[in-house]
């Protein structure tokens, strides 16, 4: 593989003061080892607490670091989505605030990227720290019906690393229409169905223990959600 020419960033920040740091300082550490430029966009989702301000101060001093501070929480999807829009990158990555995948694992994805338009993590790959057995349990019977429903074979939709090639970004995202959670389950239901091929990558992450992710109310959320999408694509929604 050799380096694209240039790679965009980007992270969606909502309540995130105090780990926005891991993701940029990982960033930096990267660059120093890899000839690559990067774009890195922080986009902002309304946050209450001060995540736009340290946002400012920690790049203040840094190349090509962009923050949006929205001021109107919107969701995770809404603020990826403007993310990967107004990205410039050849290839373009989003990643959560907490660096809880390290960003250095993204060697493996631009091995893929030449191959697969939409390469992400992380069937194969395992956690630093296993998770508790009813969350193991819970998490595998939700993602049977995301796959009966709307993604077939992806064995982890809802990872925070995807990494896509320049046009099927624009592409995919331009037709988003989650603006919350459930967004992963349909930007890749849309790649499938604009032809786009995409591959699960092993690679080592952190769970959060800060998440605040509730596994009843967002599990029932996400079945909802998936049937949503079902329904889409048989509409010709996403044509």
């Amino acid at each position: 593989m050799t380096e694209p020419r240039t790679l965009s960033v980007v992270i969606p920040a909502y309540k995130e003061e105090k780990r926005l740091h891991k993701t940029i300082e990982a960033i930096e550490k990267y660059k120093t080892s890899h000839a690559i430029q990067i774009e890195t966009i922080i986009v902002v989702d309304g946050s209450p607490d001060r995540t736009a301000e340290i946002a400012k101060e920690l790049t203040s001093n840094l190349d090509n670091y962009r923050v949006i501070d929205r001021k109107q929480n919107h969701g995770k999807g809404y603020t990826v989505r403007e993310g990967m829009l107004e990205a410039k990158g050849d290839y373009i990555l989003f990643t959560d605030a907490d660096n809880s995948t390290p960003f250095a694992q993204v060697d493996k994805l631009l091995k893929e990227i030449d191959n697969f338009e939409v390469p992400i993590h992380c069937e194969g790959g395992r956690l630093a720290q296993p998770q508790p057995l009813y969350r193991i349990i819970g998490s595998r019977a939700l993602n049977l019906v995301i796959q009966l429903l709307a993604d077939r074979g992806i064995k982890d939709t809802q990872c925070g690393f995807k990494l896509f090639q320049k046009v099927a970004a624009k592409e995919i995202f331009k037709r988003l229409t989650f603006e919350r959670f459930s967004f992963d389950i349909e930007l890749l239901a849309i790649a499938r169905k604009l032809g786009y091929r995409t591959k699960e990558v092993g690679i080592i992450w952190y769970d959060d223990p800060h998440s605040t992710v509730n596994p009843v109310r967002d599990g029932l959320r996400m079945v909802t959600d998936a049937w949503r999408v079902r329904k889409n694509i048989f509409s010709g929604r996403y044509k």
